[in-house]
């Protein structure tokens, strides 16, 4: 396949780097800026630049945007603006768009460009924009109505989604590409619930973990009894990839771990775990609560189909009043019902509140929209690879049809979520040139070539 992305490579980087200077992850609302005005400043960002390409624009409330190309039945092209908190243990500012080939922060060989949204999800916003350029340099007018719908609170709760229902017309089909290639076709659904625990005679007079629930925990602190804090003189840490740090002047104890996303938690090092850990060696209350969650004693892992494993990452804590409060992450396979989770909830017998329920969705792999994907990133990719499951939510639930599509592959490093993410400019290309393609075939395949004329104007030619 002609790869015509080539002449864009520099500005996308350009752009890429701009657009990640954005600390675009949740704040407070201000006037006209649901989720706080540097958010509200990188859509806008965003959407300036499509305008200065000759798109049409829309802003919808500084809650969404969207880019518009072609006629037709609307496609959607679902990507986010918003980043989850940068979190520590950065080598390179989190939003400062560095570009080296560094390898001592991680990552494999090749020039990188180091931010906080580098894979998760700016540069393929930018990518796919750079796609629709290409298409109208070339005078192609896609035989759909093309939305590159971006969105500023895919991470916290999908307000921007739900916004842009209220005001514009959703397509009922298209792609995110948000996730993994080759293409998912199916995703997990996904839980987010928080149990009470109360703890009598508690070690602790204060505790708190974590950031975000779909962030598996990279440290906790607990405020110790002085009992409690003798205990460690003789403790040993069994987690992998955590430590345990006791100021015995303070009675503080930290936890340190490693972030990952929230549906992939074997990636990470779970802080919370290693904090209840301790704590459930000499406290009954603390006991409990992890093994319901940590040692899994209701069986909820077990559940299995063609989709995956369930998985669970508590990845919030908090104790106050005498209760200890966990927020845990699960997602589970695509063919259960949510009445087989709450059963083995139930069985855990103390309170809990369902925070969050998305239902998983199932695509047939042998549709045209999952089909011609695999077959674009077969081609372009050189590999011979089948539609998959994965995990993690995305944007693919807000369509009747939808999907999410790269831009990670599988079996490689990850980096979303969690420090020091980046991009390899060879990614870059690479998913330039597959998105161009991907679109291209989706929606202008068996049509006519339709050439513009001038910027209202189009003729067809056989």
């Amino acid at each position: 396949m002609e790869n015509v992305m080539q002449q864009y490579f520099d500005e996308i980087v350009k752009n890429t780097v701009e657009i990640l200077k954005f600390d675009s992850s949740l704040k407070p609302a201000e006037e006209g800026c649901p989720f706080g005005k540097e958010t509200a400043d990188c859509l806008n960002y965003f959407l300036n630049l499509a305008a200065e390409m000759g798109f049409e624009i829309h802003n919808y409330d500084n809650y969404v945007g969207e880019v518009v190309y072609g006629e037709g039945e609307p496609f959607a092209i679902l990507a986010h603006l918003d980043v989850v908190p940068a979190g520590s243990g950065w080598k390179y500012p989190p939003f400062g768009g560095v570009i080296n080939d560094d390898l001592s922060a991680g990552g494999v060989a090749g020039t990188k460009i180091w931010g906080r949204g580098a894979m998760d999800d700016k540069t393929s916003a930018v990518v796919c924009l750079y796609a629709l350029k290409a298409l109208k340099d070339q005078g192609i007018l896609p035989n759909r109505t093309i939305k590159l719908i971006v969105g500023c609170n895919e991470e916290s709760g999908w307000e921007c989604i739900a916004h842009y229902n209220k005001v514009a017309q959703m397509p009922e089909e298209g792609f995110t590409p948000d996730a993994n290639f080759p293409v998912i076709y199916a995703e997990k659904g996904i839980l987010h619930f928080t149990a009470h625990f109360p703890i009598d005679d508690a070690p602790m007079s204060a505790l708190n973990a974590g950031e975000r629930v779909n962030m598996v925990c990279d440290n906790a602190s607990a405020v110790l009894t002085r009992k409690a804090g003798g205990k460690l003189v003789y403790y040993e840490n069994p987690i992998e990839g955590t430590r345990l740090s006791y100021d015995n002047t303070t009675n503080i104890l930290r936890a340190y771990g490693k972030s990952a996303h929230g549906s992939t938690p074997e990636y990470g090092a779970n802080a919370l775990q290693a904090m209840l850990c301790f704590l459930s060696t000499f406290h009954d209350g603390c006991k409990k609560a992890y093994d319901l969650l940590f040692n899994d004693a209701t069986g909820l892992k077990a559940l299995e189909d063609e989709t995956g494993k369930l998985s669970m990452s508590p990845d919030l804590a908090v104790f106050e009043n005498g209760v200890l409060k966990i927020t845990t992450d699960v997602r589970f396979p695509a063919t259960y019902p949510l009445d087989a989770i709450t059963e083995k909830l139930d069985a855990f017998g103390v309170e809990y509140v369902i925070d969050n329920y998305q239902p998983p969705i199932y695509n047939d792999p042998n549709g045209r929209l999952i089909s011609t994907l695999v077959r674009v990133y077969n081609q372009i990719s050189g590999k011979n690879e089948s539609p998959i499951a994965i995990g993690g939510g995305t944007y693919a639930r807000a369509l009747k049809c939808g999907c999410a599509f790269g831009p990670e592959i599988c079996f490689e490093e990850t980096t979303i979520h969690q420090a020091n993410e980046y991009i390899t400019f060879d990614r870059i290309k690479l998913i330039s040139d597959i998105y161009y393609h991907a679109i291209k075939a989706i929606c202008t395949e068996k049509s006519k070539t339709r050439i513009a004329v001038k910027k209202y104007g189009w003729r067809k030619i056989d």
